[in-house]
């Protein structure tokens, strides 16, 4: 039986950039709807064990000849340090449990057995003198980002050298007036951090393979994999009158339910419900299934189809991956530690008449903004390619920017940028499209396209984030436009 009914009003869709919008600690994005709750358990999207560990470093010489041989290095900290107090929200999954202004290298070697310990150090230049300091946080082999505003000093000519070795240190730096940069600053040291604390369950009868112990040896990454019983058995602990009203939110919220019936609908939250408890009861922050593998034999042998469960989570901070796709699993992660924002998987098709890329997949993640962003309008309707089950088809904003990426191997990213020029609702391909024109030649995008179907798209053009990233990570990073 199919049934319409009228959506609630949807928040007003906020532009996004690259900023933190969406990551669930203040970053200017609006305060959750009905819909779908934001996990309490989490610190920040995809994070939920600690908080990020940060060793920041002022670095200054009383008397350095830049910015003037009579500044007050103990002023200009403090200005720094009121920059922070302001911006609280920003940094509210950050634990600065080194905090020192560093004048010499012995007082920072004093320091060595404590900043071991941090997930990264952000190192703030104030006057000129500082070079032995700098290398000598250098050759500690942490991941490091440098800032520094204009006239703190010369050091930055030693900078270009460092990032173009053969072999160049985890080190990148920004250079700006702007202090709201140093929230850019900490990004990619909170991607990492995401990717040592996060845990996926992989559900799914495949062999195992390598994949899984060379993420865990790079970045600490825990992958497990289960088999089809403990979700049913989750599945089964969650009652109908639960299972009935989360279907309820999401029928009334959705602008039309076309194919699926109201059973299935219940179904599918029952199994949504299930996914939340088991990453609870895991201790794990993302879940992936092989929907279109092991899990499938003439029919899904899950209790229901996993889509709506994935938007669920991804909408709420954690996240749901289709098909097993453990690449696509850590890019999502790395969206999240960057931006608060989750991952799109797409099936792409490629238009050169337009210079486009239409990116399909029958999953969409209704917020796409992050878990406290706004709810983006959604249909209710079957899986395409199937013609059952219960997905939520999502229409995404033309006009917004957008990044593509995967991590191919622990050593290798492959990404570009455009922008979004059309939400396709049409009965062709996957429910949820972007078509998005490139910023480059799409003819050249599919001539250097490599490793597989799948990738994932976050909105806004996020490609310092994923630069900085990768340098700290030692991750190749490559412009398939390029």
């Amino acid at each position: 039986m199919n049934s319409t009914v009228h959506r609630r009003n949807f928040l007003e869709l906020s532009l996004v950039g690259t900023g933190m919008c969406g990551l669930g600690l203040g970053f200017g994005a609006s305060a959750c709807g009905e819909l779908i709750p934001r996990s309490p358990k989490l610190i920040s999207p995809g994070c939920r064990r600690s908080k990020v560990k940060i060793a920041r470093l002022y670095l200054g010489t009383p008397g350095g000849h830049w910015p003037n041989p009579k500044m007050d290095i103990s002023a200009e900290r403090e200005s720094y340090n009121r920059f922070f107090q302001e911006n609280a929200q920003e940094f509210a999954d950050v634990d600065f449990f080194v905090d020192e202004l560093i004048t010499s290298v012995s007082q920072l070697e004093a320091l060595a057995d404590r900043i071991a310990q941090a997930d990264g150090i952000l190192a703030i230049h104030l006057s000129m003198g500082i070079s032995a300091v700098l290398q000598a946080l250098v050759n500690m082999g942490k991941p490091l980002m440098f800032f520094a505003v204009p006239y703190s000093g010369h050091e930055w000519v030693r900078l270009g050298p460092l990032v173009r070795q053969d072999q160049p240190p985890p080190f990148d730096a920004i250079l700006s007036a702007d202090k709201r940069d140093l929230i850019a600053a900490v990004r990619p040291i909170r991607a990492l951090h995401h990717l040592r604390e996060a845990k996926v369950v992989n559900v799914t009868l495949r062999p195992t393979g390598r994949f899984h112990q060379e993420i865990q040896a790079k970045f600490g990454t825990e992958i497990k994999h289960i088999g089809l019983e403990p979700v049913v058995a989750v599945y089964e602990k969650i009652s109908d009158r639960e299972a009935e009203a989360e279907a309820e939110r999401w029928m009334s919220a959705a602008k039309q339910i076309v194919e699926p019936t109201r059973e299935e609908i219940v179904r599918s939250c029952k199994l949504a419900l299930a996914f939340e408890r088991l990453l609870d009861e895991e201790d794990a922050t993302v879940l992936t299934v092989d929907c279109y593998g092991t899990m499938w034999d003439r029919t899904i042998k899950l209790p229901a189809y996993p889509c709506l469960g994935f938007s669920r989570l991804n909408s709420m901070g954690w996240g749901g991956i289709c098909e097993s796709d453990l690449r696509c699993a850590l890019t999502h992660i790395i969206f999240q530690g960057l931006v608060g924002r989750p991952g799109f998987i797409s099936d792409p098709t490629v238009d050169q008449s337009t210079n486009t890329i239409i990116l399909a997949h029958c999953m969409g993640t209704v917020r796409m903004h992050g878990p406290t962003g706004p709810d983006l309008p959604f249909k209710i309707r079957c899986v395409m390619e199937r013609q059952e089950g219960v997905v939520p088809q999502v229409f995404m904003t033309v006009g917004e920017r957008a990044t593509q990426a995967l991590l191919v191997d622990p050593n290798t990213m492959l990404y570009f940028t455009g922008e979004i020029v059309d939400t396709p609702d049409v009965e062709r391909g996957c429910r949820t499209k972007i078509t998005v024109r490139v910023d480059g030649d799409v003819e050249r995008l599919w001539r250097n396209w490599s490793s597989g179907l799948h990738r994932q798209t976050c909105l806004g053009d996020i490609r310092k984030d994923l630069e900085r990233f990768c340098r700290l990570a030692r991750v190749n990073l490559i412009n398939e436009l390029a």
